[in-house]
């Protein structure tokens, strides 16, 4: 244990113990009580209906037997990025609570129809990660974030919210966090896997709307959607454990690697009428130098092959998978490391 996490736990213990340490008992989850020790899985909305069944959320909770941190896990706000529920679903499964100190709140598929239909936005066509902290009165969308944000997380201590890339990409093994509030940052560093991508997140997601509540949060993202790939579940469930850990909830080791942050980072794209067939030269994780080739995308009519090159030194942390593109497509997403 190094000495930054001992004094982390030190302080939380104390901080946790000046009340009744007797104190700690049941907790009230979205209206479903949990006691200490207890492990239970229900639903958000707990009833039958027909747009029941598009807004419901399942919410799994393990509080511990001693006083703690909550820790919110959130999945599948896109549908299509499947690779954050089986992490969900492995760090839950993992969980003694009888063990635990604080409580583990896991929605492992926020956007449940997204996920059942292997789609990435809500039945109304919206994107949930940019509809926080959501509307009772607006659309489906704007519903299932104001009783998300509403019943769970406003009363979560820190949340992680788990991402892959998106619209047929994959991402390097990343963690991204507003690196102006120091106890997301430090979480950021313990999660332990990938790099650090500094930003506050745009308007309308979890994390920033969790940011704005006072809530400590981070994203993880690794690998494309709509596929399980196991190395990148494997890291984002240690990622995940390695918290847990640094916050105190449990007493397993960390397996942690130093983060590395991000200073810049740009998109190559598809100049203007060069459209075609994209096809790659390197991968996610490949260091690439001004000037190096990085792709072809080749003009299926013509044969015409377009040639892209790097425009700086750097790690590719995210890249388009092999496909048809157009002007101005997002090929390959490369990283400035500090």
């Amino acid at each position: 244990m190094n000495v930054r996490r001992l004094l982390f736990v030190f302080l939380t213990s104390v901080l946790a113990t000046t009340g009744n340490a007797t104190d700690w008992g049941s907790a009230t989850v979205a209206g479903t009580e949990v006691a200490a020790g207890q492990t239970l899985r229900f639903t958000l909305a707990g009833e039958r209906g027909f747009e029941a069944a598009f807004i419901d959320v399942a919410i799994f909770v393990a509080r511990g037997v001693r006083p703690g941190p909550t820790l919110c896990l959130t999945s599948a706000i896109h549908g299509d990025e499947v690779n954050s529920v089986e992490i969900a679903r492995r760090v839950f499964a993992g969980v003694d609570s009888r063990k635990m100190a604080g409580m583990l709140v896991v929605l492992p598929a926020v956007n449940s129809y997204g996920f059942r239909t292997m789609g990435r936005n809500m039945p109304d066509r919206r994107d949930l990660n940019r509809a926080f902290p959501g509307n009772l009165n607006g659309s489906v969308a704007s519903i299932v974030a104001a009783e998300v944000f509403g019943r769970v997380i406003k009363d979560c201590s820190y949340v992680i919210d788990l991402h892959t890339g998106s619209n047929l990409r994959t991402n390097l093994p990343q963690v991204r966090v507003d690196p102006n509030n120091a106890k997301a940052l430090e979480m950021a560093n313990q999660f332990g896997v990938g790099i650090v991508v500094a930003g506050e997140g745009p308007e309308g997601s979890l994390r920033r709307a969790a940011m704005v509540a006072g809530i400590p949060a981070i994203i993880y993202e690794a690998g494309p959607p709509y596929i399980f790939v196991e190395p990148e579940i494997v890291r984002g469930t240690q990622g995940v454990k390695n918290v847990m850990s640094y916050l105190g909830m449990t007493d397993d080791p960390p397996n942690t690697s130093p983060a590395q942050r991000l200073a810049s980072s740009r998109w190559l794209r598809v100049p203007k009428r060069q459209g075609g067939i994209f096809l790659p030269t390197v991968g996610v994780g490949d260091v690439v130098t001004t000037g190096q080739l990085v792709a072809t995308v080749t003009d299926p009519i013509t044969d015409q092959v377009h040639e892209i090159r790097a425009n700086e030194d750097g790690v590719v942390i995210g890249m388009s998978l092999p496909q048809v593109v157009l002007s101005g497509s997002a090929l390959i997403h490369v990283g400035r490391v500090e």
